[in-house]
């Protein structure tokens, strides 16, 4: 990506919920050294997502028959919908799962050309991060009513994920909404890439710093407390862009 950091634009850039069952080092709170598939830090956690590899994974990962046959993703599709989130930009949409629930005229981006490809012959609407700021059309400020960014925030550094998306708002209209997705403690541990846990806290944290209001925070599709033992439970994190630029971010409320 062409980002404020060379590390940034190695480490960002994909929806990864699937991208689970490989082997690591863990430092997450609650799951202890010798979980199975825990992640890894620093340059190895990032190096590997803007690789083909890294995409065959995913795509292997998230095409597994039962997946679909249990039509795993259609509550997690449900709840973007129920964002009512308009025209979205995707930041890190990877192979396109999450832009494919989103509504018409939403657009992903991603590091990974390997997994812009993918969703492109899925029909969607993607590109890489220097495709998407060579046009002026889909860079122009403004242009969407809202950001997705559904398991990227924890692949980078709190200063990381703050430059990559202090790149983006920009995009979002005033008023406009935010959305951050990340995984829960058991979800956290089953990919090497991971390098942040990144929970309500570290949440409002980075949404503050961005400048932006707090709306809401909850756990889906479990109470918090699975978080621990279910693979697929998630922080989500809802904020909007000021309206009035003057205005300065507000208290989280208390976390469902």
């Amino acid at each position: 990506m062409t980002l404020p950091s060379a590390r940034a634009g190695k480490i960002c850039g994909m929806s990864d919920i699937d991208a689970t069952e490989e082997p690591g080092t863990p430092e997450v709170p609650g799951v202890p050294e010798d979980s199975p598939g825990a992640p890894a830090t620093g340059a190895r956690s990032g190096a590997a997502t803007a690789e083909a590899g890294y995409a065959e994974r995913l795509n292997k990962l998230q095409g597994k028959k039962w997946k679909k046959w249990l039509n795993v993703q259609a509550p997690y599709r449900a709840n973007l919908r129920h964002y009512r989130l308009g025209r979205t930009l995707d930041v890190g949409c990877g192979n396109g799962r999450n832009l494919g629930a989103l509504p018409a005229g939403s657009v992903g981006v991603d590091h990974n050309p390997h997994l812009v490809a993918s969703a492109r012959s899925l029909g969607l609407e993607s590109y890489t991060t220097e495709e998407l700021f060579a046009s002026p059309e889909l860079s122009a400020p403004g242009s969407f009513d809202a950001i997705l960014a559904a398991h990227l925030i924890e692949h980078m550094s709190f200063e990381e994920a703050r430059a990559v998306l202090a790149t983006y708002l920009p995009l979002v209209r005033r008023g406009g909404k935010v959305v951050f997705i990340t995984p829960q403690e058991r979800g956290y541990a089953s990919d090497p890439t991971h390098i942040a846990f990144t929970d309500f806290a570290a949440l409002q944290r980075l949404s503050d710093n961005l400048g932006l209001l707090t709306v809401r925070q909850y756990s889906f599709p479990l109470p918090r407390s699975f978080g621990k033992v279910f693979i697929y439970n998630e922080f989500n994190h809802a904020a909007q862009v000021p309206a009035n630029p003057r205005l300065m971010p507000g208290s989280a409320p208390r976390a469902e």
